[in-house]
C-alpha cells in the first residue's frame, strides 16, 4: 500500500491507496531469473566443454539480459495493469470535481487532484476527511450527516450548502461566500476485507449560483416596463408563491418592493377572505392553460381591504400537477366609470365571497347553479370548478346515508315551504367531518338565474360534534365512576362483616376440625374480592393514595426484573429509554407500580407472536405539552412516561371504551376488565393525564402525564413549628389496609389486648357493627355502640366522655364520621378517633381541621387488624 503524491503537470492522484507497485514485481521476477540461472549452471557444470551447451547458455544469458534491461527501463511490463483500470484511474484524477472514496468509517481510500485543489491540501498528508473538513460549520455539518445515514441505509444523494468561506485557499472564485455540492454514491462492489466504499463528490457552485442571480436580475430588467402599467400584475410559482408584483399593483397593496424578494410572499397573503379558495379552483387540463376572471377582495399592508378584478391564467403540467400562473389585477374604485349595475353586481359578489359560510345555490334537480369562495374551500376535496361548470349536483358533498334527506328537503324549497329542518351529515370521504346544512327555498328568482330553487348554507361543525362527544364520554365515565364507587362502599360493608365472622368463627375453630379448611376458604374468596373492589375504587378515584415524592427513574428500574419475569416465557422482549435528569412526581409508589405493571402485562397480552414493549421516560416542558394537542392536557411541565408495545393494536371503534369497567377484549376467564378501569383513576388520582394512541397492526402507545413536584419553600420558623406539632401526634395515622398478614409485622405492638379501654363503635351496618363489636369485646374491650353519629353523640353525653377511643364510619345517616369528629372536638379535644372507611382518606380528610388527630382504616378489614389500629391508636401520644 502506497502514497502517491501529485506529479509535475498537477493532475495523479492525491492520496491512493488502492494500487500497488509495478516496480516490486519486476524486482521479484529479476530475483527469479537470476535463480534459474544458477540452477542452469549447477546442472550444466560438467559439461561446459561441450560446444552445444555453451552456446545454449550463452544465448540464454543474452536474453536474460535483455529482459532484465527491458524490465527496467519499462520496455516489458511483466503482470501489467489492466487498461480499463489504467483509464478509471487516469479518469478519476482528470475530474473536474473533487472526488473522494472513503470507506464505510469515512477512512480515506483515494483523493483526487481537484479534491486537493478546492479543500487547499497540496500533499497526502494535508488531506483531511469530509467529517475534519465540513462538520465544523453547522450547515455543511448538517449536510454531511444527512447524506452518511443515507450511505448507511443504501439511498444516494446530494446536498447543498453555503460557507462564509471557502474550504480552501486554492479556490478560483475569491474568498468570499461560496456554495458546494456535495454529492454521495455507493461504489459497487467490496474491498478485499469485506468492506464497502463510498464515492464523494465535491463542486463548488459559486459561480452557478451567480448565473442564477444574474439571470433574475435581467429578467426584472426585461419586465421592468409592467411596473408602470395602469393595471396590477403578478406572477406566482407552482405553490402559489409570489416571484414578481409589478410596482403599481404593489402600490396598491402598500408593499414595499425595497423589501420584496422573491417567493416570500404567497397569493394567500394577498387576497382577503376565503377568496383563495376562488384562486385555487381555476384548474387546468394536463398540459393546457385555462384563464378566468374573478371579483374578490384583495387585502392590504395596513389590513384594509381593495375590490379588484382578477383575470387569473394558470397552466397545467403535463402530469396534471398545478403549474405557473399569471394574474391582471384591475381595481375597482369610487369615481370609475363603470355602470352602476356592474358596480352593485361587484359589491354583491365580494359580498358572497366574503361571507364565513359556505353557501351553494340550486336549481329544482339539485344541480349547483353557484358557489361562493368558503363553499369551494370548505368541499376543495369533493367539488372542483370544474365539477361546479358541468352542471355537477349538490348531493356529492353528504353521506350516503344522507342524501335522501336531502332530495326531500329540496323538494320542501321547490314547494317553496319554510322551517325546514336542517340536515347533519358527514364527510362523504371522511367520517371524521362532520357538518351541517340548512336548505331554503327562493321565494323570488332572479332573472340572472331563473331555475334557482334553493340555497343551501354549509358549517364545519366537527369541532362541536367532537366536545358533544367528549362531553359524553365524560359525564359516562363520571357515572360509571360514581356506580362504581357507591357499590365498591355497600360491598366494603358486606365484606367486612364476612371477614369479621370468618375470623371469630376461626378463633374458635382448630386446624383439624372439618369447617377449618371451609373458613380459611371463605377468608381467601373474600379478599379476593376485596381486590376487585379495591380496583372499583381506583377507577372511580376513591381508593386510598398514600403519595410520596418519587423519581420515576428508580422506580423503573426498580420495577424491570418483575416485569421481566411477566413476560419470561414468551417472545417479548423489554426495552426500558431512561430520560435525563428526570424531574420528580408526587404519587403513591404501590399504586404506580401497578400500572405499569398492568399496562406492560395488557402490551405482553397483545403480542401473541412476540414483540418488544418500550418503557420511556422523559421531562416535557409545558410549551412541548401544549403541543401535543390533547384534549384537557394543560401546558405544563410534565413527567411523561411511555409504554409501547408492537402488537395487534386497538380497533377505533372500541378506543372510546378501553377504560371503561368490565369491559375487555379478551376471552372469558382471562380478565376482569378492570385492569385500564385502575389505570385511568390512579393516574387521575394523582393528578395526571393518560392518553393512548393504536393503529392495527402497528401496535399501541400509552402516555401518562404526571405533573412536576416542586417542594414549596417553608421558612425556617414554620418549618420548626410544623415538626414539634407533628411530633406531637397531631398528624392522621393510618392503619394496616386489608393486604396485611395476619402475623404482626415488625413495630406491631405485641399486646393487642383492651386492658379495659372504652370503645365507642360508630356504624350503620348492623353487620359490621355487630362483627367489630363481637371482636373488640373478645379482646377485652369495654364497646359500646351507635347507629349514627347523633346517637353516638347522645352516648357520649350518657357516659360523661368517659370513652378512651372512638371507632367510626366514615358515610352515615344523619351525621356523618368528620362532622362527628367536629362536634365531640368542641368538648373532648384530645379523644382519640379511627375513622373506617372504603373511599380513600382525602376524599374526607380535606374537611377537616388541619389540627385533627385520627386514625384510617380502610375497608375490608380483618379482626387483628381492627385491633392492631385501635391498640396503635391507644399507644399513640396525645
Amino acid at each position: 500500500m502506497t502514497k502517491q503524491h501529485m506529479g509535475a503537470d498537477g493532475e495523479g492522484p492525491l492520496v491512493d491507496r488502492g494500487t500497488r507497485s509495478g516496480t516490486a514485481l519486476r524486482i521479484i521476477l529479476l530475483a527469479l531469473v537470476l535463480l534459474a540461472a544458477a540452477a542452469a549452471f549447477v546442472v550444466f557444470k560438467n559439461q561446459l566443454d561441450n560446444e552445444i551447451v555453451l552456446g545454449l547458455l550463452g544465448i540464454l544469458a543474452m536474453m536474460g539480459i535483455f529482459f532484465i534491461v527491458s524490465a527496467v527501463i519499462g520496455f516489458v511490463e511483466v503482470m501489467p495493469q489492466s487498461h480499463s483500470d489504467t483509464l478509471a484511474r487516469s479518469f478519476l484524477a482528470n475530474q473536474p470535481e473533487g472526488i473522494l472514496i472513503t470507506d464505510a468509517e469515512g477512512r480515506v481510500v483515494y483523493a483526487n487532484a481537484a479534491y486537493g485543489r478546492m479543500t487547499g491540501a497540496t500533499k497526502a498528508t494535508e488531506v483531511q476527511t469530509l467529517e475534519a473538513l465540513l462538520s465544523r460549520y453547522r450547515e455543511s455539518g448538517e449536510a454531511l450527516y444527512r447524506l452518511t445515514n443515507g450511505l448507511l441505509d443504501g439511498r444516494e444523494g446530494y446536498e447543498e450548502f453555503r460557507l462564509l468561506k471557502p474550504l480552501g485557499n486554492l479556490t478560483s472564485s475569491g474568498s468570499g461566500a461560496h456554495w458546494y455540492r456535495l454529492k454521495a454514491r455507493l461504489l459497487p462492489g467490496e474491498r478485499s476485507d469485506g468492506r464497502k466504499l463510498h464515492v464523494w463528490q465535491l463542486s463548488d457552485i459559486t459561480s452557478e449560483r451567480d448565473d442564477q442571480e444574474r439571470f433574475f436580475k435581467e429578467l426584472q430588467h426585461a419586465i421592468d416596463y409592467l411596473d408602470h402599467a395602469p393595471a396590477g400584475f403578478f406572477s406566482a410559482g407552482r405553490k402559489g408563491e409570489i416571484y414578481y408584483v409589478n410596482a403599481t399593483l404593489a402600490e396598491w397593496l402598500g408593499i414595499d418592493l425595497t423589501q420584496f424578494t422573491p417567493g416570500s410572499l404567497r397569493i394567500a397573503d394577498l387576497v382577503a377572505g376565503e377568496g383563495m379558495a376562488l384562486i385555487d379552483s381555476v384548474q387546468a387540463e394536463p398540459g393546457l392553460s385555462k384563464t378566468e376572471t374573478l371579483d374578490l377582495d384583495l387585502r392590504r399592508v395596513n389590513g384594509q381591504s381593495l375590490p379588484v378584478r382578477i383575470v387569473h391564467r394558470v397552466r397545467s403540467a403535463r402530469d396534471g400537477a398545478p403549474g405557473e400562473s399569471r394574474s391582471i389585477v384591475l381595481a375597482r374604485q369610487e369615481g370609475g366609470s363603470d355602470q352602476s349595475a356592474s358596480i352593485a353586481s361587484m359589491r354583491f359578489t365580494r359580498f358572497f365571497n366574503n361571507t364565513p359560510m359556505a353557501i351553494a345555490s340550486v336549481d329544482g334537480e339539485g344541480r349547483i347553479l353557484r358557489t361562493n369562495a368558503p363553499f369551494m374551500k370548505l368541499f376543495s376535496d369533493i367539488v372542483g370548478r370544474d365539477y361546479v361548470d358541468r352542471g355537477g349536483k349538490l348531493d356529492v358533498v353528504f353521506h350516503e346515508s344522507e342524501r335522501e334527506r336531502f332530495q326531500q328537503a329540496l323538494s320542501a324549497a321547490k314547494d317553496r315551504q319554510v322551517d325546514i329542518a336542517p340536515i347533519d351529515s358527514r364527510d362523504p370521504e371522511n367520517d371524521t367531518r362532520h357538518f351541517r346544512f340548512y336548505v331554503n327555498a327562493v321565494i323570488d328568482q332572479s332573472d340572472e338565474a331563473p331555475e334557482e330553487a334553493a340555497i343551501v348554507y354549509a358549517v364545519d361543525v366537527t369541532e362541536q360534534k367532537a366536545l358533544e362527544t367528549q362531553m359524553a364520554q365524560t359525564q359516562k365515565m363520571n357515572a360509571v365512576g360514581t356506580l362504581a364507587g357507591g357499590i365498591a362502599h355497600d360491598f366494603n360493608n358486606v365484606l367486612t362483616a364476612i371477614l369479621l365472622s370468618s375470623d371469630h368463627l376461626l378463633l374458635q375453630a382448630r386446624p383439624s376440625d372439618a369447617s377449618f379448611a371451609d373458613l380459611m376458604e371463605i377468608k381467601r374468596n373474600a379478599n379476593r374480592a376485596a381486590v376487585l373492589v379495591r380496583q372499583l375504587l381506583a377507577f372511580s378515584r376513591k381508593q386510598t393514595m398514600r403519595p410520596s415524592v418519587l423519581n420515576l427513574t428508580d422506580v423503573i428500574g426498580d420495577l424491570r426484573m418483575l416485569v421481566d419475569r411477566l413476560i419470561s416465557g414468551t417472545n417479548v422482549k423489554l426495552k426500558v429509554e431512561y430520560g435525563r435528569d428526570l424531574w420528580p412526581v408526587k404519587t403513591d409508589l404501590s399504586q404506580f407500580e401497578q400500572v405499569l405493571i398492568n399496562l406492560c402485562v395488557n402490551a405482553r397480552d397483545a403480542m401473541p407472536n412476540g414483540g418488544t414493549i418500550t418503557v420511556a421516560t422523559r421531562n416535557v416542558s409545558g410549551a412541548e405539552a401544549g403541543s401535543f394537542n390533547y384534549r384537557g392536557l394543560p401546558a405544563e411541565e410534565m413527567v411523561l412516561v411511555e409504554v409501547e408495545d408492537t402488537g395487534t393494536g386497538i380497533a377505533p371503534d372500541i378506543m372510546d371504551k378501553i377504560f371503561e369497567p368490565f369491559f375487555t377484549t379478551k376471552e372469558v376467564g382471562k380478565g376482569t376488565g378492570l385492569g385500564l378501569a385502575m389505570v385511568y383513576g390512579i393516574v387521575k388520582q394523582s393528578g395526571g393525564y393518560i392518553y393512548p394512541e393504536s393503529e392495527v397492526g402497528k401496535g399501541t402507545v400509552f402516555r401518562i402525564f404526571l405533573p412536576r413536584f416542586i417542594p414549596e419553600v417553608v421558612p425556617v420558623a414554620a418549618a420548626t413549628a410544623s415538626s414539634v406539632a407533628t411530633s406531637g401526634g397531631a398528624q392522621p395515622q393510618a392503619a394496616a389496609g386489608p393486604a396485611v398478614a395476619e402475623n404482626a409485622p415488625s413495630g406491631e405492638p405485641d399486646d393487642l389486648t383492651g386492658n379495659s379501654a372504652v370503645v365507642l363503635l360508630v356504624e350503620d351496618e348492623e353487620a359490621v357493627r355487630r362483627g367489630g363489636k363481637r371482636m373488640l369485646e373478645t379482646r377485652g374491650y369495654t364497646v359500646h355502640e351507635a347507629g349514627s353519629g347523633v346517637e353516638a353523640l347522645d352516648i357520649m353525653d350518657e357516659l360523661d366522655g368517659a370513652v378512651d377511643i372512638v371507632v367510626s364510619d366514615v358515610v352515615m345517616p344523619e351525621m356523618d364520621g368528620p362532622t362527628l369528629l367536629t362536634e365531640l372536638r368542641k368538648k373532648y379535644p384530645d379523644l382519640k378517633f379511627i375513622f373506617v372507611s372504603g373511599y380513600a382518606e382525602d376524599a374526607f380528610a380535606r374537611n377537616l381541621p388541619a389540627d385533627a388527630k385520627f386514625g384510617f382504616l380502610p375497608k375490608p378489614f380483618s379482626l387483628k387488624q381492627l385491633a392492631v389500629a385501635v391498640r396503635e391508636m391507644l399507644d399513640s401520644a396525645n
